[in-house]
């Protein structure tokens, strides 16, 4: 088995390249995605990228250090209007980052989406592709 970067809306995550019927085996055993997980994955990395603690997420988006630890972890289902509170706290749009979900999603469940988020958005709200893969392939090497 072979891993190959793949990059999905400027996040390089690694996929196994190998043979057709491997491919097939791992369709059918493939987990649930559990969206909840993935939102929290979502903002997690966010909130990480940007430098910031829990506390200072959860007083800017007023809501418990506890309940958005909880979120993150994917323990507990945001309601839209907290996901909007907690997207607001870390200044990132509400439509970023649920594509970056729907993005993930799609990898996971092995479908592939053409990137449609122009290079100046994807810039400014989430990671350079160019540099972020050429990072990664630096660790390889």
């Amino acid at each position: 088995m072979v891993k190959q970067p793949v990059s999905v809306n400027g996040v390089v995550r690694w996929r196994d390249v190998g043979l057709a019927e491997i491919g097939k085996q791992e369709q059918k055993e493939r987990k649930m995605v559990v969206l909840r997980h993935e939102i929290g994955d979502v903002l997690r990395d966010v909130r990480q990228r940007q430098g910031r603690t829990l506390r200072e997420v959860s007083h800017n988006a007023r809501v418990s250090l506890g309940y958005l630890s909880e979120v993150e972890r994917g323990q507990k289902e945001a309601s839209s209007e907290l996901l909007s509170s907690i997207c607001s706290a870390l200044d990132v749009p509400l439509s970023v980052m649920l594509r970056e979900v729907s993005d993930r999603v799609a990898v996971a469940e092995g479908v592939t989406i053409p990137d449609t988020v122009p290079q100046e958005f994807a810039q400014r709200y989430g990671r350079d592709m160019n540099t972020d893969l050429d990072a990664e392939l630096t660790k390889i090497s």
